[in-house]
């Protein structure tokens, strides 16, 4: 198993202390049958298969994927299991991430699990329950201004001997996330759903998703959401101009520049899917529904439920699946 660049195709060991080649391609990852067998997985928090919950919302049954139920309440539990229990292995014993919340608890957790020392850089206006809980696991937090970006950036110019356990330049990751993926195809007796809503930020959740059901061999129609104040995928996709980027109350998928564009962009062309942005008045709209239904989820849940009644606002079939994850509690806002 090791990492090879997107561009040029150099190879690095897992271990590199490099977030990115040399070149300036990402990372992508190479790992053979056997290398996908023997997986290291010693850390754990006690992870489950999350619920498949069907509801219906407008006359339209969706089915929801419960991830909020997670150890740390996201997601991102997926990626941060594979990548520490990875760098565990070889013997990695201090990590740094960027986040805007739920990967820097998911991997604070983890890393805390492992016995590894972590940093977290995070923009200096997330929620104060996103930051308990990451100090809660012993983590160091850095706060940083003017954003999220500049919470990446300020990190990797200051990342010295930490390993970079990024859930967006690190290919471990999103291969952790794949396992949501299987999961669904499970749940729905080894059938691939019709569409599924994937709220967007850095795209992790995407990417874990699409990879995951490229290897189960077919893909659904991925539709990737995100919030009017800030759309970069979804201009992109459309071949619109750019707008300014604004604040948005789904602050998990408030990333002006996705660094991995490109593969978000295939992902959603070649499932056959779209982009569509929401504003966050229909998120609000969107989230009341949901509490009223018993589901206290994060604010990206709720734009995926606002993405899916724009999609289907002329009605939608009753023989398609469709997926909406929630992807984080809404216990961290």
């Amino acid at each position: 198993m090791h990492f090879y660049c997107e561009r040029c195709k150099k190879e690095y060991p897992v271990a590199t202390h490099a977030y990115a080649c040399e070149c300036g391609g990402l990372f992508r990852l190479y790992q053979s049958a056997m290398d996908a067998e023997d997986r290291h997985e010693a850390v754990t928090l006690g992870e489950i298969e999350t619920p498949l919950l069907p509801l219906v919302v407008d006359g339209c049954r969706y089915y929801f994927k419960m991830e909020d139920r997670q150890p740390t309440g996201s997601f991102k539990d997926r990626g941060a299991k594979r990548l520490i229990g990875e760098l565990l292995h070889l013997g990695i014993d201090h990590v740094a991430v960027d986040s805007a919340g739920n990967a820097g608890a998911a991997v604070a957790a983890y890393a805390a699990a492992a016995g590894m020392a972590c940093r977290v850089y995070v923009p200096d206006d997330i929620s104060g329950e996103r930051v308990r809980q990451i100090t809660a696991y012993g983590a160091d937090v850095v706060r940083v201004p003017n954003g999220r970006m500049n919470a990446s950036s300020t990190l990797r110019a200051e990342l010295g001997s930490d390993y970079y356990a990024s859930h967006v330049y690190n290919p471990l990751f999103a291969d952790g996330i794949k396992s949501m993926a299987q999961e669904i195809y499970h749940q729905l007796n080894d059938s691939v759903p019709d569409y599924i809503f994937v709220p967007i930020g850095n795209g992790s959740l995407l990417l874990g998703l699409y990879q995951g059901f490229a290897e189960i061999g077919r893909l659904p129609h991925f539709i990737g959401i995100q919030s009017t104040k800030c759309a970069p995928v979804v201009e992109a996709f459309h071949g619109l101009p750019e707008t300014p980027r604004k604040s948005t109350i789904a602050e998990t998928i408030r990333v002006s520049a996705p660094p991995r564009m490109e593969d978000i962009l295939k992902a959603l062309r070649r499932s056959g899917g779209d982009a569509v942005a929401v504003e966050d008045s229909d998120i609000l709209k969107a989230a009341k529904t949901l509490n009223r239904r018993g589901i206290y989820a994060e604010l990206t849940a709720a734009a995926g439920l606002a993405g899916a009644r724009t999609f289907f606002a002329d009605g939608m079939p009753d023989n398609y699946r469709v997926i909406i994850p929630v992807p984080g509690s809404g216990l961290k806002r």
